[in-house]
């Protein structure tokens, strides 16, 4: 059974968080209303995965996130927030969050993005890939040939690596090809590996600065 530790300042937030997930068969072992409780919650309990609120008093999400990082836990930190901004959304994930979720996704994307962060995936909510490839993907270099780049995939890595690019997990990703999810861990592991990537944000800039993505969608 997965588990989980909310870290969130509102009590009416935490309390809905609890029951959806222990709806869904998910074990809420802790909370806390700052992130200095929910830091040391995290490295008392090791839950598989830790809900951060980023705005909080005392100690905010971010601080909270390093701290459990810097500790060596192998608790993913999966950000649950309102949409605050490309520059919270970044330093956030600088700081080691796994995965970034807006509140508004609704209860089975929820379950959903815990479970795989909970797997080692790092869900990311639509708006945050579309903030990150805004302001990263920039006009690739003159002389560069990302064609050649792109060579080193197999059809199929390029299958996986356009869907990465159009935000999709990868449960998601298993579903839509019709193949195992041990299958598109390895296709993600061999992708990141073969271009030189160091995580799946890479991965989403890079397949929409190929043309791998349009509107959203992969091509």
């Amino acid at each position: 059974m997965t588990s989980v530790v909310l870290v969130d300042d509102q009590q009416l937030v935490r309390d809905g968080l609890r029951l959806i997930l222990e709806l869904a068969g998910i074990d809420v072992v802790g909370e806390a209303a700052d992130g200095a409780e929910g830091a040391r919650l995290v490295l008392e309990l090791r839950p598989d995965v830790v809900l951060m609120d980023l705005r909080m008093p005392h100690v905010d999400g971010i601080e909270a996130t390093r701290r459990i990082v810097a500790a060596g836990s192998t608790t993913r930190v999966l950000v649950l927030t309102t949409f605050e901004g490309e520059e919270l959304t970044f330093r956030a994930l600088q700081a080691g969050a796994s995965g970034y979720l807006l509140k508004d996704a609704g209860g089975a994307r929820l379950v959903a993005a815990v479970e795989a962060a909970a797997a080692g995936e790092r869900p990311l909510a639509p708006e945050v890939v579309a903030r990150l490839v805004a302001s990263y993907v920039q006009r690739p270099p003159a002389g560069r040939d990302d064609g050649a780049r792109l060579a080193a995939l197999s059809d199929r890595e390029r299958d996986v690596l356009a869907l990465i690019g159009a935000g999709r997990s990868n449960t998601e990703i298993a579903a839509e090809l019709y193949i195992s999810l041990a299958t598109v861990k390895s296709h993600v592991r061999h992708i990141l590996a073969k271009l030189d990537l160091r995580d799946r944000p890479q991965a989403i800039v890079l397949a929409h600065e190929c043309g791998l993505v349009a509107d959203g969608a992969p091509r």
